[in-house]
This record gives C-alpha cells, sequence and structure tokens, in this order.
C-alpha cells in the first residue's frame, strides 16, 4: 500500500517549517527520510500520521485522505515516534493488551499478536518486568512492538534505533528488512549506517524543503566527483586553495578543508605544495569514498 505526500506545507506562527513537501513511499521498499536537526522530519512524519494538520497539501492512502479520514487510516498504520510514548507502571503484555483495545482487536488475534510481537522484537526474556524497570533499549523495542501489533500495512519509524546497543541494532535492522519485505516503511534517523543499512530510496529535507529524493544507490553515484579531506594544525586560509584542482570546497573548522574533485592525484601534489611553502603542519590528507554521509553534508551545510 502506497502512501503519497503532495505539496505540503507547514507554519507554526510566523516560522514557515514545511514548504511544499512531496514524495512517495512504496510497499517492499523502505524510504530513509533524513534532515538536519530542526529540517522539518517530525513535522512530516506526524502529519502523514493523522497527529498534525497541514496548512495546505495532502497526504493519501488508498486515495484516502488522512487529514480527513484519521480514525480510518489510523488502522493502517503503525507509528513510532522519536520520544516513545510508554506507560512506565504497566507490564509489557499488560501494555501491549491495552495498545490492542484501543484498535478494538478481538481477544484471540490480540493474544497471538502479543506473543508474535513480543518475540519478533526480543523482548520475552524481559516479559515479566514493568516498563518503567527496562533500559532504553529495551523501551524502544516495547514501542516498536506496539507499532507492530495491529500488523499495520504502513510503518513509520521515527529514530527507531536510538538506545540500542551493537548487538540489539543487528537484531532490529533484520526486522525491520523482515517486515518491509509486504509493507511500507519508513525510517527517520540521524545514523547514516542505518539508512546505508536498510533503505532502498532516501529523501532528504533540509530547512522544510525535500533537497533530494532517489534510490539510495542513484543518490550516492550522482557525480565522479571523489571527497579528499585536508587537516592541518594551523587554520588555512581560503585565499590560498585558488586556482587549485577542486570543484568545491568546504571547512569543517579552521584546519580541516573537505574538497570535492575529479583528479585526486593533481589536487594532492597541490596541496603538498601548500604546505611546503606556507611551512605548515600537516595532520593529514586522505581520500573518502563517496558514501550518503558525503552526500548528505554536501546538500544540507548551508
Amino acid at each position: 500500500m502506497s502512501i503519497f505526500i503532495r505539496q505540503l506545507s507547514k507554519s507554526f506562527g510566523h516560522q514557515q517549517v514545511l514548504k511544499e513537501v512531496s514524495f512517495q513511499a512504496n510497499p517492499g521498499q523502505v524510504l530513509g527520510f533524513l534532515g538536519p536537526n530542526g529540517a522539518g522530519k517530525s513535522t512530516t512524519m506526524k502529519i502523514l500520521t493523522g497527529y498534525l494538520s497541514a496548512d495546505s497539501g495532502e497526504v493519501l492512502i488508498k486515495d484516502i485522505p488522512v487529514d480527513r479520514h484519521h480514525k480510518a487510516v489510523s488502522k493502517l498504520i503503525g507509528y513510532l515516534p522519536e520520544h516513545n510514548p510508554l506507560y512506565p507502571e504497566m507490564y509489557i503484555s499488560e501494555f501491549l493488551s491495552f495498545i490492542g483495545g484501543l484498535y478494538q482487536m478481538d481477544k484471540r488475534t490480540l493474544r497471538e499478536r502479543i506473543g508474535l510481537v513480543m518475540e519478533q522484537c526480543g523482548l520475552m526474556a524481559e516479559r515479566t518486568k514493568k516498563i518503567g524497570m527496562l533500559s532504553k533499549g529495551y523501551r524502544q523495542r516495547v514501542g516498536l512492538a506496539k507499532s507492530l501489533l495491529h500488523d499495520p500495512e504502513i510503518i513509520i519509524l521515527d529514530e527507531p534505533t536510538s538506545g540500542l546497543d551493537p548487538n540489539q541494532l543487528v537484531e532490529i535492522r533484520q526486522l525491520i528488512r523482515e517486515v518491509s519485505k509486504d509493507k511500507t516503511l519508513i525510517l527517520s534517523t540521524h545514523i547514516m549506517q542505518e539508512v546505508e543499512a536498510l533503505c532502498d530510496k532516501v529523501v532528504i529535507i533540509h530547512k522544510g524543503k525535500i533537497v533530494a529524493q532517489d534510490l539510495l544507490k542513484h543518490l550516492k553515484s550522482d557525480t565522479d566527483d571523489v571527497q579528499l579531506i585536508m587537516e592541518t594544525e594551523e587554520p588555512v586560509e581560503a585565499s590560498w586553495l585558488e586556482g587549485m584542482a577542486y570543484s568545491d570546497f568546504s571547512f569543517r573548522d579552521a584546519g580541516k578543508i573537505e574538497f570535492s574533485c575529479n583528479n585526486p592525484k593533481v589536487l594532492r601534489q597541490e596541496l603538498l605544495e601548500l604546505i611546503r611553502t606556507k611551512q605548515l603542519n600537516l595532520v593529514s590528507i586522505r581520500q573518502e569514498d563517496k558514501n550518503l554521509e558525503a552526500v548528505f553534508y554536501k546538500l544540507t551545510r548551508n
């Protein structure tokens, strides 16, 4: 089941946080939704799930407008928000039973689903504990189980791996891959490794606007430029770099510069000559493979 986002705009007072945002998510394809803090990710996801209304634009599921038929579409969506709301005084199964009641699930189906999602999310070992006794990673698993409980066709996860240790990350990644095979799944995260490991398509939002959307493999190969990073102990002046063999550069800090170039061998020689003539202390010059982090940084650094 696809979800269509068309021309969403949203303002809070005089601040416009979304500006005509449009994209589409399809079944069997994990969509990574990325952006810096304050870019509009969480606002978009709250609109997709009906928790917030847009000023203009629409979200369609099965041609049903989410904002006008929230009750009908809520049964189609499983949502894990960034700030995972739980009841710490409840036991895990008690909490999931309460959530199932809100979805009006029949008792037999609910019992089966609670057992299944607790197994899927690795909660069986902690099933006798109250939620308030769980670590942050296990509370995150409870939130994930909650989003899967009613077997929704669309799953929206906002920072789902927050607080998980490396072993838990592997397990949750595998779970996300499994449930995405026949569902529409949107994943928002700040962790680029998660996106590269899990996502087929990427949408990047910056200052309320979509700045890129494509298959991950296409987004990472949209240019022949490579990244060359030079780090020195002393500050480097931009005027010293004029005329060198780069297509673009930016300062990560005063003595650390990232270059985009299509001839790293020539640029490296020019930088070494600069080091010699300016009598700088070189820390490193290294070449980085084109990855999603480099693409993200290029699109959102300004």
